[in-house]
Order: C-alpha cells, then sequence, then structure tokens
C-alpha cells in the first residue's frame, strides 16, 4: 500500500494564473478561493489570476500562495488520496498544517495574511538573502560565523543548495567569502528581506498574539516542522513553533530524511512549480515525487490510486 506525503512549496513559487484552471474546474477549489477573499476582504482571483504588481509583495504573495496550495489540495482529497505525513517549505508549512488537520483553512488565510504583512513590515532596510550553490554546509556555517555583521543559513534545500540571509553588506561580504572557499555559485535572490534569520524575530513575536487565536486540533496526521525538523503530533507544540519558524532556518534536508524514515515511498508536490522534487531529486534521486501544478497533472493521480 502507498504511504504518501504531501509536501507544499514556499515564497518564489507564486506566478500570475496560478490555480485559475482549478478554479474553473472544481468547485471545492472555487470556493477555497472565494472564501479567502470573503474572509481577507480582498479580491484572491484578481490576485492570483491576472496580471498585477502585488503578487510579489510578500504581505500579498503569502494569502496568493497558500490560498492556491489550499485550492489544489482540495482538489487532491477528493480524488481519496491520504497522506501519512505533510510538510512544507516555510510558507508551505501552513498548508502542511491545514493538509494534516490541525488548523482550520479560514484560520490558516487569516494568520497567513498577518503574517505576510508583520514580515513585510519587519524587513529592516539593507536585508538580503543569497543562494549558495555547492559547498558543504559546515563550511557554509562556518564562514557565516566569522563573517562581520548579521549573516546566517536560513535553508537547508538539499545537497548543494544553501540559503544565506541577514543584513546586505554582511551578505555580500560572506558571499565573497563562500566562493573563495569553493562554491560553485553565490546567487542573490530578488526578495524584500532576509527571512528566516534573526533579524525577523520581531516579526515572530508579533504574530504570536494571532496564533493564539487559532483553535488548534489533534489529528492522525503528524506534519514535519521546518525549525526542528521533528514530527509534530501534539496541538500544543505548534504555537510556539510557528513563532519561531519566521526567524529560524528551514531544515527541508532533514524534513525529507524524517519523512522517508517512516517508510513514505511517495511524495506529492501540490502548488505551483517544481522546487520541491528539484529538491528530491538532489537528496535522493530514488524518491518518487510528482507535483500537482495544473489540473492535467491530476492524471498522475489516477496512477497512483489504480
Amino acid at each position: 500500500m502507498m504511504k504518501a506525503a504531501f509536501i507544499f512549496p514556499g515564497q518564489g513559487a507564486q506566478k500570475i494564473g496560478m490555480g485559475k484552471d482549478f478554479y474553473e474546474t472544481f468547485e471545492v477549489s472555487k470556493a477555497v478561493y472565494d472564501q479567502a477573499s470573503s474572509w481577507l476582504g480582498m479580491d484572491v482571483c484578481e490576485l492570483c489570476f491576472e496580471e498585477n504588481d502585488r503578487l510579489d509583495i510578500t504581505r500579498y504573495t503569502q494569502v496568493g500562495l497558500l490560498t492556491t496550495e489550499l485550492a489544489i489540495l482540495k482538489a487532491v482529497e477528493e480524488k481519496g488520496i491520504r497522506p501519512v505525513v505533510t510538510a512544507g517549505l516555510s510558507l508551505g508549512e501552513y498548508a502542511a498544517i491545514t493538509a494534516a488537520g490541525k488548523i482550520s483553512l479560514e484560520d490558516a488565510l487569516r494568520v497567513i495574511d498577518k503574517r505576510g504583512l508583520y514580515m513585510q513590515e519587519a524587513v529592516p532596510v539593507g536585508g538580503a538573502m543569497s543562494a549558495v550553490i555547492g559547498l558543504d554546509m559546515e563550511v557554509i556555517r562556518k564562514v557565516c560565523e566569522e563573517t562581520e555583521g548579521i549573516v546566517e543559513v536560513a535553508n537547508d534545500n538539499c545537497p548543494g543548495q544553501t540559503v544565506i540571509s541577514g543584513e546586505a553588506e554582511a551578505v555580500a561580504a560572506a558571499g565573497e567569502a563562500l566562493k573563495a572557499a569553493g562554491a560553485r555559485m553565490v546567487t542573490p535572490l530578488k526578495v524584500s528581506g532576509p527571512f528566516h534569520s534573526s533579524m525577523l524575530k520581531g516579526a515572530g513575536e508579533r504574530l504570536k498574539p494571532e496564533l493564539e487565536k487559532v483553535q488548534w486540533m489533534n489529528s492522525d496526521i503528524p506534519y514535519v516542522s521546518n525549525t526542528t525538523a521533528e514530527l509534530v503530533e501534539d496541538k500544543d507544540k505548534i504555537l510556539p513553533l510557528l513563532v519561531r519558524q519566521v526567524s529560524e532556518s528551514v531544515r527541508w534536508q532533514e524534513d525529507v530524511k524524517v519523512m522517508t524514515d517512516m517508510g513514505v515511498d511517495t511524495f506529492i508536490e501540490i502548488g505551483p512549480g517544481k522546487t520541491l522534487a528539484g529538491f528530491m531529486k538532489r537528496i535522493d534521486r530514488k524518491i518518487k515525487c510528482i507535483n500537482i501544478e495544473t489540473v492535467k497533472d491530476m492524471e498522475k493521480l489516477e496512477a497512483l490510486i489504480c
């Protein structure tokens, strides 16, 4: 019997038109967009489907991307596929927690609206992030520690791909040092701030009262925390982890190991793009991972069900 994990991408996967075919094809998907628009007081369909300048602004990116992931999730769930575990990259962790049955759709969207806003407002002048390709994690950590200013590991995505985050000058200086240490490439990312660094700690603390309003639920499906790379089953552990998640590293490579150690044999990436599927190939080429981005991709699920 298949042991599936649902996984969800984070900020950066967004694109104009994402989810539109699901909105037009599946009533359950349409309902998610319509409910999100009503709950948040904004036209989420316009945000996701029509050309605009807002979708790449953190506040709106997070709303649009989570809505799309949850809309596609509802269509996947209609196929009768049930995961044994879920996980998501950064923002995607909120979709994972929803898919695991530990937070309602409405609560997840209301919290992510505030999370995006607080992260956007907390972004200090001069924050930056860079992707580091082809260098060992321990070397990266050592260089960051030796660099003057704030620069930290933000994401451990897969072997050979790490993201650093912090003050712009420190990130740039660390980038030069990392290239000198043997990095194949150091690429500045087009982001609006130093996400998953200690510079965002204030945004996490500001988010805490919003998380305290949520009615967290126990369920029989665990999810894997970005922050600790551990299975989370107890609802009482979720809130403090999400406060920390804003400013601490995303340990994606370790998250994947937790799930494969559980016996997961099929990963289903739900959302736009193939970011996580790409990471999976670099973590372990034997891992089976399919991505559900368009309605046509739903055909891949038929083969799993049969």
